[in-house]
């Protein structure tokens, strides 16, 4: 996947298009994760007190499709494509297409 945990993105479709986030969680399985304040649903939950759940109608992110999302370039902070790249060590990064400057943590 071209975006990883911690990232700061930018979304590109749907009912929050240009709002910017940080990523919260990734799932590489379904192509998607969830984007901190972006996508905001509505769920109504029933009362647990064994688990410490209040009941009542709770706010919560939910997934977004990778492909609705972008990357900002840290250097510039706009919106960049993301490639990879590997090192004279042997180590593969990700890079940012505009500037070419690494983007995040090596993996």
């Amino acid at each position: 996947m071209h975006v990883a945990k911690d990232d700061t993105v930018i979304v590109l479709s749907g009912r929050s298009r240009g709002k910017m986030g940080r990523i919260l969680r990734v799932y590489p399985d379904k192509n998607q994760v969830i984007v901190e304040h972006i996508n905001m649903v509505k769920r109504h939950t029933r009362p647990n007190p064994t688990k410490g759940v209040k009941g009542g109608i709770v706010e919560k992110e939910a997934p977004i499709h990778v492909s609705n999302i972008m990357v900002i370039d840290p250097s510039s902070g706009k919106p960049t494509r993301v490639g990879h790249k590997r090192l004279a060590d042997g180590r593969k990064v990700r890079i940012s297409r505009k500037t070419g400057e690494m983007i995040g943590k090596e993996k």
